[in-house]
């Protein structure tokens, strides 16, 4: 008997209690689904845009790594190829070099490549970007080539040669323009450098 009397009494209580039509709801409903996709685009712009921005420095910090390499490798040739503006050079490096452990003279080849993998056309070496700076090791080294850097605006990035002259060191002018989107000139990042050959004779 109590228990049924107590039934009764959360019945009576919960049929008291206020609910929300289904046009509420509705309202509602609405009021968040354009609250959420106003937020949407939002977290998808700022999720793009960092993704770019890795993108963008980790092309960059390749390239200041590439660029290291070909410092070294230059300040310890012994000679450079070069007749710039081109797309490749050719040192050579003595057994003394850091990075050749061959123990004889390696020719090292430095080139690029366009987006398709082919070898930079010297007739239009702006023509398929972005290129790509390689490094391949000439006999007696067995080094498979190695890509080391990418994003590249242009496949000329060997812009000058300076010969050994009037007891001056010669010179060889390094430009790597970098760019993951190479239409949009505003966001490029360009290392540029002129190296010297240290181990050329003074002329």
């Amino acid at each position: 008997m109590r228990v049924r009397r107590y039934a009764a009494a959360a019945g009576r209580r919960l049929a008291a209690e206020g609910g929300h039509s289904l046009s509420e709801l509705l309202i509602v409903l609405g009021i968040i689904t354009v609250v959420v996709g106003a937020l949407v685009p939002l977290f998808v712009s700022a999720s793009n845009a960092q993704v770019d921005m890795t993108r963008r420095f980790e092309a960059q910090q390749d390239m200041r790594l590439a660029l290291d390499k070909l410092r070294r490798e230059i300040h310890c040739a012994k000679e450079v190829t070069a007749a710039p503006p081109t797309s490749s050079i050719v040192i050579s490096l003595g057994s003394y070099c850091p990075t050749n452990t061959t123990g004889a003279v390696v020719p090292v080849t430095w080139f690029t490549k366009d987006k398709d993998g082919a070898l930079t056309n010297p007739a239009s070496p702006d023509a398929n970007p972005p290129y790509s700076l390689w490094r391949h090791c000439g006999s007696p080294c067995t080094a498979p080539d190695r890509k080391e850097a990418d994003f590249l605006t242009t496949g000329r990035v060997f812009t000058d040669y300076i010969a050994a002259a009037g007891g001056s060191l010669g010179k060889l002018r390094v430009n790597l323009p970098v760019d993951v989107k190479p239409a949009d000139a505003k966001q490029r990042y360009v290392l540029e450098d002129d190296i010297v050959l240290r181990n050329t004779p003074r002329l």
